[in-house]
């Protein structure tokens, strides 16, 4: 196992840089999650730190050791690819020794550390079958027994459940957090799926065109998002933004409703936006902060969605699953100040 430390990292094609001078640092055993859309350069820092793609600026070091100039197989890192990439002709037990083929064990030990991974996978009674006999996990797994048998410094996982029916995903990611729970290898792990991230990380790191957005836990994020796009990237439905005037803690929204909000780094008056999460925002609140009429309900069992158009625009809030209000009703919608969230309008830096 090892530390993962990202400086000043640049990559350019060409002219075109698309990795924006990025640092980061990853502790020994942690399980980091990069989340982002596509194109957002997540993949990009990802083959960056394999080795697939050359290091424009800046440096990647692994254990204590820079390792820019170093070939992939010389980095003590293991990549599990969105693609399985196992080999159809091979058992699943040669699929996995395929990990071990320029390893100079012995072969005692390489029949030793197979079995070990093949435990821990649950895929004793696996070995013997051709790929073509195993189901989509089973074969995922097969790709990382080929990884873990190596017993790398560094996991590193580009999207490999995006593959995966979403029956498949749920386990895959619990199997994948149990794993790192065992074996407590350090994991760098690429996803566009932001439930992957919120339910697998320890932090989370959301990037956006090249640029790191912030880094935090899957809590901090979500509660404390540092802009609008991480507001609205984080958790679905998304968080509900509406236009206002901020003058000292009270923001006057577009409507004319006044909404009294935490203390905000911004003095004075200034054009901001009012978040809050639906999860936040309840239909029959003893805190009410604006009202508006029910267009759409969204059932979802234990509580239902409603899309509210309120006099400031249209906002999703919760509201009880067994007796949700009608379309058409008109319902008084209430958070807690704590779930209030302010954002300069013109920067999206929030101000809370």
């Amino acid at each position: 196992m090892a530390n993962l430390i990202l400086r000043n990292l640049i990559k350019s094609y060409g002219t075109t840089e698309v990795i924006h001078d990025i640092s980061l640092d990853v502790a020994d055993g942690e399980f980091v999650v990069f989340v982002g859309p596509s194109g957002c350069g997540k993949s990009t820092t990802l083959r960056m730190i394999a080795g697939l793609e050359d290091v424009t600026k800046g440096s990647i070091e692994i254990g204590g050791r820079e390792v820019n100039n170093l070939e992939p197989k010389e980095r003590d890192i293991a990549m599990v690819f969105q693609n399985y990439a196992i080999y159809p002709h091979m058992s699943v037990k040669k699929n996995i020794a395929f990990g071990l083929r320029s390893s100079k064990l012995p072969k005692a030990d390489k029949e030793k550390r197979i079995q070990e991974v093949a435990e821990i996978l649950d895929m004793v009674d696996l070995l013997d079958r051709k790929p073509n006999q195993l189901s989509g996990g089973q074969r995922q797994r097969v790709a990382i027994g080929r990884a873990m048998v190596r017993n790398p410094a560094v996991f590193l996982f580009d999207e490999p459940l995006s593959n995966l029916d979403a029956q498949l995903r749920t386990q895959m990611r619990l199997e994948i957090k149990k794993l790192h729970q065992r074996v407590g290898n350090t994991i760098v792990f690429v996803t566009h799926d932001q439930v992957e991230a919120m339910t697998m990380a320890d932090r989370i790191v959301i990037m956006k065109d090249g640029y790191i957005q912030q880094v935090g836990t899957p809590a901090e994020v979500f509660h404390k998002p540092a802009n609008t796009f991480v507001a609205r990237f984080i958790g679905a439905p998304s968080m509900n933004l509406l236009s206002g005037t901020l003058d000292a803690t009270t923001v006057t929204l577009d409507g004319g409703q006044a909404v009294t909000v935490p203390s905000v780094a911004a003095i004075g008056s200034k054009t901001v936006l009012l978040g809050v999460r639906p999860d936040d925002l309840h239909a029959g609140s003893a805190n009410p902060i604006m009202s508006g009429k029910v267009v759409v309900r969204e059932p979802l069992g234990s509580e239902t969605l409603i899309y509210v158009e309120t006099a400031s625009g249209e906002i999703i809030a919760k509201a009880d699953g067994r007796t949700p209000p009608e379309v058409g009703e008109i319902v008084e919608l209430g958070a807690a100040p704590e779930n209030l969230h302010v954002f300069d309008a013109e920067t999206g830096v929030a101000l809370t």
